[in-house]
C-alpha cells in the first residue's frame, strides 16, 4: 500500500515537475515547433476540409530530422508525453452520467459487447498475422473505443519500445483514415438497410472510431440520429478508463513497465478523466468553461501527435508492412457486422 502511495506521489511530482517555468523554458524550442506543425495542420484542415490529427501526424513526419536535435528533443518528448497525458484527462469533460444512462440498456449493452469483443478480436487478429498481443491491443483498443484518442491512450501504459511507438502512429493514421471513409460510407449503409433515424444514430455510435466522424455522420442524417450517434459515442469514449486500466495491470503483473513500486496501479491521467467526468455529470463546469477544457483537449492531442510524427520517420512506418493495416480493417469490419447484428436481434 506504502509503494503504490509514493507511486502516486512520485508521479503526481514528475507530472507538475513537467510545468515548472524552468522546464518549461527547457522545453520551449520543441514546444515551438510542435506547435507551428499544430498551427499548419489546422489551418489546412480548416480551409480545405480533412482530419486535423492526421495532417498534424504527416507534416510531422517531414520534420524527423530535428527529432535527435538537442535543442528540439526534450520539447518534443514533453509534448509527446506530458499534453498527450494532459489531453486524455480533459476528455473526460465531454462525458456525462448522465448522457451514458439516459441510453437505456439495450444500447449499452450493445456498446459493452461490441468494446470488449473488437478489443479481443485485435488480440485474436494480431495472432493471426504474427503480430505482438501489444499491437492487438492497441489497435482493438483504437477501433473499440476513440479511435486516435484511445491509441494515444493505450499507447501510455504500453511497454516503451521503439517498434510499439512505430504501432501507434500507424493506428493513428488507420482509424483515422478509416473514420473519415466511414463518416462518407456508413449513412449509405444506414439508407441502403432502411434503418430507423434512432437505430441509425445507435450504429454510427457504436461503430465509427473517432467522435468528430460520427458527429459527421449521424448529422448527415437528421438532428435526432446525430444526438443519438453522439450520446452512443460518448458511452463508448467513456469506456477507455476501464479499459487502459485493465491493459495497465496486465503489463504492471508482466513487470514489462519498468520498474513496478514506482509505477502508480491506475495511471495518473485517467484519474483526471475519472474526475472530470464527475464534475460534468454533477454540472460543476460552467457550460462556457466546458467548451475551453475540450479546446485544450483537442489541441492538446493535436500537439502530441505532431510531436509524435516528429520522432517517427516514414521509413520505420514502412517496415511495418501490410500486416497491421489489414489488422485495423479486419476489427472495422468485425465491429460493423457485430453491431449491424446485435441490432437486428434487438429490435
Amino acid at each position: 500500500m506504502r509503494l503504490s502511495y509514493l507511486a502516486w506521489q512520485g508521479r503526481s511530482a514528475t507530472i507538475f515537475s513537467a510545468w515548472h517555468p524552468a522546464a518549461l523554458k527547457k522545453n520551449w524550442p520543441g514546444i515551438s515547433l510542435s506547435v507551428v506543425i499544430a498551427l499548419a495542420a489546422t489551418f489546412v484542415s480548416t480551409a480545405y476540409g480533412g482530419p486535423q490529427l492526421l495532417y498534424a501526424l504527416f507534416f510531422g513526419l517531414a520534420f524527423h530530422f530535428l527529432s535527435q536535435d538537442p535543442l528540439c528533443r526534450p520539447g518534443i518528448n514533453f509534448c509527446s508525453q506530458t499534453l498527450l497525458r494532459t489531453g486524455v484527462a480533459l476528455l473526460g469533460a465531454r462525458v456525462t452520467l448522465e448522457q451514458i444512462t439516459s441510453l437505456g440498456a439495450a444500447p449499452l449493452i450493445i456498446v459493452l459487447i461490441a468494446v470488449v469483443s473488437t478489443v479481443l478480436m485485435g488480440c485474436v487478429v494480431a495472432k493471426i498475422f504474427g503480430r505482438s498481443r501489444v499491437e492487438g491491443l492497441l489497435s482493438g483498443g483504437a477501433v473499440a473505443i476513440c479511435g486516435a484518442s484511445a491509441a494515444l491512450a493505450i499507447s501510455a501504459v504500453l511497454p516503451k519500445t521503439k517498434e510499439n511507438e512505430q504501432f501507434t502512429l500507424l493506428t493513428v493514421v488507420g482509424v483515422t483514415s478509416l473514420s473519415t471513409m466511414a463518416m462518407i460510407i456508413y449513412p449509405l449503409i444506414v439508407h441502403f438497410l432502411k434503418l430507423d433515424v434512432t437505430t441509425a444514430g445507435i450504429f454510427l455510435g457504436a461503430t465509427i472510431h473517432d467522435v468528430a466522424q460520427v458527429v459527421g455522420a449521424g448529422y448527415l442524417i437528421s438532428n435526432h440520429t446525430g444526438e443519438v450517434a453522439t450520446i452512443v459515442k460518448l458511452a463508448r469514449v467513456a469506456c477507455l478508463v476501464p479499459a487502459v486500466v485493465a491493459i495497465s495491470l496486465l503489463y504492471r503483473k508482466r513487470g514489462e513497465v519498468g520498474d513496478v513500486s514506482r509505477s502508480p496501479l491506475v495511471p495518473f491521467f485517467l484519474i483526471g478523466f475519472v474526475c472530470m467526468m464527475l464534475a460534468n455529470s454533477f454540472h460543476l463546469i460552467p457550460h462556457l468553461a466546458s467548451g475551453w477544457i475540450n479546446d485544450v483537449s483537442r489541441n492538446c492531442l493535436v500537439l502530441s501527435i505532431a510531436a509524435l510524427g516528429v520522432k517517427t520517420s516514414f521509413q520505420s512506418l514502412a517496415s511495418l508492412g501490410w500486416r497491421p493495416v489489414l489488422m485495423l480493417v479486419g476489427e472495422t469490419v468485425w465491429i460493423v457486422v457485430l453491431v449491424l447484428v446485435m441490432l437486428k436481434i434487438s429490435t
